[in-house]
């Protein structure tokens, strides 16, 4: 269904980065992927995908939230592919506490890592998609965005920045054919999230039960295909039926 796309996974080297890029990479697609930290982790997901799917597949360690890095690893990206088809915005982090004594610098990571790289990236590879007159770009935003969580105030406000990116996104680039669409995932089961396997939020799940990567990573596949390409600007929820 991918087959001859090149897509960009930043976040890639785990959790629903990598079941992304691996997704993708079933798909057909070649796949570089970004990560920050954890080289180890990178290297084994490439060579999985490799090995899996023999497709090509190349890691970038890159802070997206530094916009010359990303500027950099996006001219690296471009350079060794030649273009890019399908940028996937997932890298985040989560530095949780009460607003109230939340630390500026925990407030400021947060923002700039999951909304800043959001931005970074899409800046960075906005020509290309501009010149190609087609593309796909899928912001990983969180239904903490959409409904706000307790103890998430950093999170919350980037992650609804991120929806916001998106509609904007969306409307300055449909008349050059590119897409650009959210999904807003809720709990899933990640290295990030083993520690809530037994949070009673999970109890209220209508569906009673975490959510998988893989699954994140299926409703991806789905908007970097032909089917999605008269959807854009939509911010849809994996969830579970926590916040329907």
């Amino acid at each position: 269904m991918l087959k001859g796309k090149i897509a960009v996974v930043t976040g890639g080297s785990r959790g629903i980065g990598g079941a992304i890029a691996k997704k993708l990479a079933e798909q057909g697609a070649d796949v570089a992927i970004i990560y920050h930290g954890g080289a180890e982790k990178a290297e084994a997901v490439r060579s999985e995908i490799t090995a899996a799917y023999g497709v090509t597949c190349r890691t970038y360690s890159c802070d997206v939230a530094d916009g010359a890095a990303c500027k950099a690893t996006a001219d690296a990206i471009l350079s060794d592919f030649g273009g890019v088809d399908i940028l996937v915005n997932n890298a985040g982090i989560t530095r949780d506490g009460l607003l109230v004594t939340m630390e500026d610098a925990d407030f400021d990571a947060v923002v700039d890592t999951n909304l800043g790289g959001a931005f970074h990236m899409t800046r960075a590879f906005g020509r290309n998609f501009i010149r190609r007159k087609s593309g796909k770009i899928i912001n990983i935003a969180s239904v903490s965005g959409t409904e706000g969580i307790a103890g998430q105030a950093n999170y919350a406000a980037a992650k609804a920045g991120v929806i916001a990116l998106t509609k904007v996104t969306a409307r300055e680039f449909a008349g050059k054919n590119v897409c650009c669409n959210a999904i807003a995932p809720g709990f899933i089961r990640t290295d990030m999230t083993k520690e809530m396997e037994e949070d009673p939020r999970i109890a209220t799940i209508p569906l009673k039960r975490m959510g998988e990567a893989e699954e994140v990573a299926e409703l991806a596949a789905f908007l970097a295909s032909p089917a999605a390409d008269y959807i854009t600007g939509e911010v849809i929820k994996i969830d579970g039926g926590l916040t329907m």
